[in-house]
């Protein structure tokens, strides 16, 4: 089954194409007998349908609603440990939470029993992932810096700038569900 990646009026990177564009028109393939659509294709006004897999979302659209610029580091309670028991934690009776949405809640946590195996590196991985669209911020700016006079650039700063792009490229890609099988129809006996 497949369900739509992106919304009429979204705007997109066309991979393939090699420009921004904004879906005009969401387009499901329905096949009778199922109460989702089979495929789902999206028009963005380049002349023939696309696929999920050959757009990506506009990470730097303003538009977008990324979530990124929300993220941030609360403090849950261990439920499962006194203060008392756990003084070797950097914040005894608590540990991190990263929620990436304006009412504190979705994102990251972890079960008390691995925060409590090594919490110096499950605080680190906190600290990590809430700056994510920050550095996600930093590696676009170094892409289009360099991506405006490529020949000025150091041989060093333009990898620096393809490590960059290939990162942002597996960020915002969106993956197609794979195709699921239909049965082998009965053959008569």
């Amino acid at each position: 089954m497949a369900r739509a990646q992106f919304q009429k009026g979204q705007k997109v990177w066309v991979d393939c194409v090699g420009a921004w564009a904004f879906v005009e028109q969401v387009q499901p393939v329905w096949a009778k007998g199922f109460d989702e659509p089979v495929r789902v294709t999206y028009d963005v006004g380049l002349g023939r349908e696309f696929t999920a897999g050959e757009l990506m979302l506009a990470a730097e659209d303003p538009g977008a609603d990324q979530g990124g610029e929300h993220w941030r580091i609360l403090r849950a309670r261990n439920k499962w440990q006194q203060p008392e028991d756990c003084l070797h934690h950097p914040q005894p009776g608590t540990y991190p939470v990263v929620v990436t949405d304006r009412a504190d809640w979705g994102g990251w946590r972890v079960p008390g029993a691995e925060y409590d195996r090594d919490p110096g590196q499950i605080e680190r991985q906190a600290r990590l992932i809430a700056c994510a669209p920050q550095l996600m911020q930093l590696a676009q700016g170094l892409v289009e810096l360099v991506s405006e006079s490529p020949e000025d650039a150091p041989p060093a700063v333009l990898e620096l700038a393809r490590q960059a792009r290939d990162l942002l490229h597996g960020v915002n890609r969106v993956l197609e569900a794979a195709p699921q099988r239909l049965p082998a129809p009965a053959v008569p006996a």
